[in-house]
């Protein structure tokens, strides 16, 4: 088990002696630490690599000292890039690719090298990485530290890579986190949730009650050590769907989402859960009711306040040249 004592490990993970005592009388680590969001990656580089990349090599560098028995680690469905695509002629594309979203044109769906239109299909863990933004080059590096320095110091390694997870607690005043927690926070403020493209883009929701216990699955089940597994519901839907079924568990259905019309570098198109493996060998299979999840996070966040600062959030991306 993890030492209570540990809980709020640290607050800086670079921090290598405060991670050495925190390790002191540990059997397993749950790597969760983390700077989180596409778009602020884009430009906030050397903080996000700094945390996210240098906090995982500090962690188990101190490790070395200090082995545990498992470690289970975040990891995150943006190292994908789009997802698993199928073309026109039955065949899997896993390379899938948008036009430059740089030339006036919405070119919002991936197509193939003759301009045919692909369809989206679950991705499974074998589809290969396109990491198309720092954040996804930044998880898919914690992964691979996870699983190269495991075994040779006689530890478990296991990564989750995270769908979209929702759920009471969420970090309602971050634009660059969750979506929902995103269109929560603008919705509370009586503000239009913010929609990058048209909206048709398709994600999958899974909440933080079946997310718990997946790590709690990965940190003893001995089929899971070595493993790397998607956790998502297996269900997917479009961002405006989503934001429109929030606006109504939140009684604010007067209040349509914004669609912007324009795309963020680094945001993909579809990318949704096949959840093949973990149920085989975690036997993991989201349970919460998608409609009762957001009822939940809607009852969670009338008690809250939340500083909406999505429209700070898109002039530093226009600023940069990030919105196309």
């Amino acid at each position: 088990m993890l030492n209570p004592d540990a809980e709020l490990i640290v607050g800086d993970v670079r921090d290598g002696d405060a991670v050495a005592s925190a390790l002191e009388g540990v059997d397993s680590v749950v790597h969760l630490a983390a700077e989180v969001g596409v778009g602020q990656s884009m430009y906030e580089v050397e903080r996000y690599t700094s945390t996210n990349d240098v906090g995982t090599a500090v962690l188990f560098e101190k490790l070395i000292a200090h082995p545990v028995r498992r470690v289970v680690t975040a990891s995150s469905m943006s190292i994908y890039g789009e997802g698993l695509y199928r073309d026109a002629d039955g065949e899997l594309v896993q390379d899938a690719e948008r036009k430059s979203l740089k030339d006036g044109l919405a070119n919002w769906e991936p197509t193939d090298a003759q301009g045919r239109p692909l369809t989206p299909v679950a991705t499974p863990e074998w589809k290969r990485p396109a990491l198309s933004s720092i954040y996804a080059l930044n998880k898919y590096v914690q992964e691979r530290t996870t699983h190269i320095m495991a075994e040779p110091y006689g530890m478990e390694g296991v990564c989750l890579r995270l769908f979209n997870v929702y759920g009471p607690g969420q970090a309602l005043s971050n634009p660059y986190t969750g979506v929902l927690a995103i269109f929560a926070s603008r919705l509370l403020n009586g503000q239009q949730p913010m929609i990058f493209e048209d909206g048709e883009q398709r994600r999958d929701f899974v909440h933080v009650t079946d997310v718990a216990r997946a790590f709690a699955d990965a940190l003893y089940l001995p089929q899971a050590a070595g493993g790397t597994f998607n956790i998502g519901s297996g269900q997917h839907r479009s961002v405006t769907e989503v934001a429109t079924e929030l606006a109504r568990a939140m009684g604010k259905n007067q209040i349509e989402p914004q669609i912007v019309g324009k795309a963020r570098i680094g945001d993909i198109r579809h990318c949704f859960c096949d959840g093949t493996l973990a149920a085989q060998k975690l036997d993991f299979r989201a349970e919460q009711d998608f409609g009762t999840g957001l009822a939940e996070l809607a009852e969670w966040v009338a008690s809250q306040t939340a500083k909406d600062r999505v429209e700070q959030m898109r002039a530093e991306l226009d600023a940069r040249g990030l919105v196309a």
